[in-house]
């Protein structure tokens, strides 16, 4: 992904009672990456929505009021709308960290550099990030997919590239 990108840090999943508020799913370090930032880019016809109140929920998501939805038809018609700020409104990473977005579509390699496939998704299940690769399709059909733990034990090394994934666990592969 561009560096230039933007960033989502989280989804509307629906309205919230009937004063306009929605119900977001978090895509960052809780509701804490939220409240750094006043307003988000919304994707489709949203345009920009401004941050007028911002709880947790106590389920893992956020319940959020913005200026621009009056009311619960407003909210509805938000969902699915994806929240983005630019990344240069993010934090700096610290050694060994990264953005789910920078691993998103990255090619997988073996240390020998030997193809993989993609990155297609990341998911945390409690334990840390896992990267789901799918390997390239044949004839058609969409390729195997596996996991890896993103852990320096398995990936001992990406860049805006490649990321590279240890032997061992490619074994069972």
């Amino acid at each position: 992904m561009p560096k230039d990108s933007p960033i989502t840090l989280a989804a509307i999943t629906g309205a919230h009672g009937v004063t306009g508020e929605v119900r977001l799913k978090l895509f960052g370090e809780g509701i804490a990456s939220l409240k750094a930032h006043k307003s988000f880019s919304g994707s489709g016809a949203s345009g920009a929505l401004t941050v007028k109140a911002l709880r947790d929920d106590n389920k893992g998501g956020a319940i959020a009021r913005f200026a621009e939805v009056p009311d619960r038809n407003a909210a509805e018609k938000l969902r699915g709308t994806l929240l983005t700020v630019p990344r240069d409104a993010l934090p700096p990473l610290g050694e060994g960290e990264y953005y789910h977005a920078d691993l998103l579509g990255l090619s997988a390699i073996t240390e020998a550099g030997e193809p993989l496939g993609t990155v297609i998704a990341i998911d945390n299940f409690g334990a840390g990030d896992v990267l789901e690769i799918e390997r390239p399709g044949v004839d058609g059909r969409r390729g195997k997919r596996f996991m890896v733990p993103m852990r320096v034990e398995a990936v001992p090394r990406w860049d805006e590239a490649t990321l590279t994934v240890s032997d061992f666990y490619l074994e069972d592969e």
